[in-house]
């Protein structure tokens, strides 16, 4: 179990994230149970999870625990939750968010960001801003993409049980998956990605669940109706989206790109 060493700083931004120093020698950003955010943290750890499995761009992750006495040494950290765990993902260097790059010429895992799509959909994650996705420079123009922040995943940081069963089922707004729609070069890798996800067995979606802290404060019922929800959509919500997708949004794109 790693443990922390040294405070960095606050990073900007609602979801309550601190930049730390731990034990093997490697800064993550670890956001902390808060009130209000009653949801982000399982969210995470399951959008998490599920990005790892099907082998997307997600820095790496894990549930910690963070010591009171390291935490009553922090400023920043002694108003903290009293919960005993908290979720820290890797920091990854040298990037900059969407809104910071403004010329992309070549994103050179392309071959992900179907998949980043797909997961955002399946989970219904509405918050696949510019600010969520990190992008490092390899060559001139040419980036390299992770996908952060899954903490509004099932439409909301704070989501009730009954709101599970009324996830929105219709296209998301976002200028990201139009930027990374225009990178992905045949559609077939989508319907490729969809038998991936509608493969990944149940009871990996289980297990991913059931793990969630008990002092993250998700109910057992609320756990039954997250794998409840995440088996519905991929089988019966998914499809359909797929292709409204790819209709209104990634067809146009590359029309207009093969017209200029």
């Amino acid at each position: 179990m790693i443990e922390p060493t040294t405070y960095l700083r606050k990073l900007e931004g609602k979801s309550n994230a601190h930049l730390i120093t731990f034990s093997d020698g490697k800064d993550y950003v670890v956001k902390y149970f808060q009130a209000g955010f009653e949801k982000s943290l399982a969210n995470e750890w399951v959008g998490y999870c599920l990005g790892r499995y099907l082998g997307l761009p997600i820095p790496f992750a894990k549930i910690i625990e963070i010591p009171p006495e390291f935490s009553a040494r922090v400023p920043e950290l002694r108003e903290m939750s009293l919960a005993q765990h908290q979720f820290a993902s890797l920091y990854i260097p040298n990037c900059l968010d969407g809104h910071q790059v403004s010329n992309i010429s070549q994103i050179i895992n392309h071959q992900s960001l179907a998949g980043i799509i797909l997961l955002d959909y399946w989970l219904c994650n509405r918050d696949r801003t510019r600010k969520n996705i990190l992008l490092r420079e390899e060559s001139t123009n040419s980036y390299q993409l992770w996908m952060i922040d899954q903490a509004e995943i099932f439409g909301s940081y704070s989501w009730h049980l009954d709101e599970l069963d009324h996830l929105p089922i219709e296209l998301l707004k976002s200028a990201t998956h139009e930027i990374m729609a225009s990178f992905i070069e045949d559609e077939e890798l989508f319907f490729e990605q969809l038998e991936v996800l509608q493969t990944l067995p149940i009871l990996l979606i289980e297990e991913i669940v059931e793990i969630i802290p008990d002092d993250w404060n998700v109910s057992k019922d609320e756990k039954k109706a997250m794998v409840t929800a995440l088996v519905t959509r991929r089988k019966k919500i998914l499809p359909d989206l797929v292709h409204k997708f790819i209709k209104k949004i990634y067809t146009p794109i590359h029309a207009n790109s093969h017209n200029g």
